[in-house]
């Protein structure tokens, strides 16, 4: 099976899914979209109220930001796969609660197994947890790393501009450098840290 068939594989059963409270709640599933053989990858939170209509990605107001950031360094999100740590949207837009984390955790890794992307960016604390545990987004946001072979980037999430206006040029700062982190990831040149880490399991939050 190739990777363009894995991903398909993913969310259909992404959509057929049951393993937590989530699905009795949901409208659409939202197992993620983009292409198969993407260089980079977005790695979100949870579907907000726009992502549970129409079961796809970053459509509402934070993705239409995200979108403007992209074209600003050249790159559309067709070029690029976007995703979230889980599939279905809280009640409310809570926040993700650990069994649920656990339950979507192997979709996720199975996308980046099929994937294999150059460079992965989180969007926030939730994804940024997976890879810096004990790290606060204020303080190491916009700071490639290499793990495992793979750059991993923590960024602010979009929608934290619209709620501060402020972050609007931070993000943008930090979406910026992209180019020049898929560039390295590409040919192997370190990132500013480079310290080996293992990625930690979702199961922590």
């Amino acid at each position: 099976m190739d990777s363009a068939e894995e991903l398909q594989r993913i969310a259909q059963e992404v959509v057929n899914c049951t393993a937590c409270g989530l699905h009795f709640t949901r409208k659409k599933a939202v197992p993620g979209e983009g292409p198969a053989d993407a260089d980079l990858m977005f790695i979100g939170e949870a579907p907000g109220f726009h992502e549970n209509e129409q079961g796809r990605p970053f459509v509402g107001a934070a993705g239409k930001f995200m979108e403007s950031m992209l074209e600003g360094i050249g790159l559309s999100r067709e070029q690029v796969f976007i995703g979230n740590v889980i599939k279905c949207r809280p009640p409310r837009n809570r926040d993700p609660q650990p069994d649920e984390i656990q339950a979507c955790l192997p979709f996720l890794d199975r996308q980046i197994q099929a994937i294999n992307p150059k460079v992965i960016v989180t969007l926030g604390r939730f994804s940024m947890r997976r890879y810096f545990p004990n790290a606060k987004i204020s303080e190491i946001h916009g700071q490639a790393k290499f793990i495992n072979g793979r750059m991993v980037v923590p960024m602010y999430h979009p929608a934290a501009a619209l709620h501060q206006p402020a972050l609007r040029g931070v993000i943008g700062e930090d979406f910026k450098r992209l180019p020049e982190w898929i560039a390295k990831a590409k040919s192997g040149l370190p990132s500013e840290r480079t310290e080996p880490e293992e990625p930690q399991q979702m199961s922590m939050f």
